[in-house]
């Protein structure tokens, strides 16, 4: 029987607890924790007075969403303890589709509760305001693509990761810098969207630097996505990258992000308070140092190689001549 798929040598479905249900366990936490912060704020008139439609529906949309989740969860989870009832959920195509399903259900929440116009987990300003909302609702939606990379690796040996890492070098960290690149430029065109059109620009910031700084922050999120996105889909389709062009644009990155730390997430930036814009734009920060560091470590190990059969071309002549005499 094999341990991490729950599926016996002759192919039939194994009645052993399946290796993904902490997850499910942590998921059906995750779900229900989200699901009890946006009936509270749901219901709080205050709130919904000053909502629009649109942002009315979308906080209905979050508890549904959460609802069906916890009720999934919990029926799996069940499922899972009874050793009748899980050769119907263990590594079968019912628990995929469930796992499919739950990932872009939280896709969806997850930009509709970040979203500071549907008065959810952050405020107008992009700062947290309901840290239970924001941070389940985005451990919630972690879990679910690693349990649909649980599954496939498990049924079906699709090493989602190790694929990544042995078709590039550093294609793990280009894809992690396109996704957070797309976060910054998303929410800092929401914040600008918010409160630098219209009236809203006047009655809060004068003095002009918010807005500018937001300003910056999306042209930075839409040109290192740019860069990025080049770049993975070049490793993608031919597994490789131009060497130079990648550590240029990694270096240029790195740079174009240390402004963004300095510049958007300081005290008049629209990043200051703790929301996505601020975690976002320091892990889009970090990625690129660490893709420049890798290209760095990269071109210093060019030569070895050349060096080190150079001096063993060498020893052998040598010991070819002494031979001679």
């Amino acid at each position: 029987m094999s341990e991490d798929t729950g599926v016996a040598p002759d192919g039939t479905m194994s009645s052993s607890r399946s290796p993904r249900f902490t997850l499910w366990v942590a998921f059906l936490i995750f779900s229900t924790i989200t699901m009890g912060s946006a009936v509270e704020i749901k219901r709080d008139s205050y709130v919904q007075d000053a909502l629009d439609d649109r942002a009315k529906a979308n906080q209905k949309w979050a508890i549904a969403c959460s609802a069906i989740t916890f009720a999934l969860t919990f029926v799996v989870v069940l499922m899972h303890v009874s050793s009748i009832a899980s050769v119907f959920i263990v590594g079968t195509k019912l628990e995929g589709a469930v796992c499919i399903i739950l990932a872009a259900f939280w896709a969806a929440t997850v930009a509709i509760v970040s979203d500071s116009s549907n008065d959810l987990a952050v405020d107008s300003a992009g700062q947290v305001k309901n840290g239970n909302l924001y941070y389940f609702s985005w451990a919630g939606f972690v879990t679910s693509v690693v349990l649909c990379v649980s599954y496939l690796r498990g049924v079906f040996g699709v090493d989602v990761a190790g694929e990544i890492r042995s078709r590039s070098a550093r294609l793990t960290t280009w894809s992690a810098l396109l996704a957070s690149s797309l976060v910054v430029m998303g929410t800092s065109a929401n914040i600008f969207d918010q409160k630098c059109t219209g009236d809203k620009y006047m009655e809060y910031h004068e003095d002009a630097v918010y807005c500018t700084r937001t300003k910056f922050a999306i042209s930075l999120g839409a040109i290192v996505t740019s860069m990025s996105l080049v770049i993975v889909g070049m490793k993608i389709a031919t597994t490789t990258a131009p060497f130079m062009a990648e550590c240029i644009m990694a270096l240029l990155s790195t740079i174009l992000y240390a402004f963004g730390v300095a510049f958007v997430t300081s005290a008049k930036g629209p990043g200051s308070p703790l929301g996505n814009l601020y975690y976002f734009t320091w892990i889009s920060f970090l990625s690129g140092f660490l893709l420049s560091a890798s290209c760095v470590e990269d071109w210093g190990a060019i030569g070895s190689p050349g060096q080190e059969e150079e001096e063993g071309e060498g020893d052998i002549q040598v010991e070819t001549l002494n031979d001679a005499v």
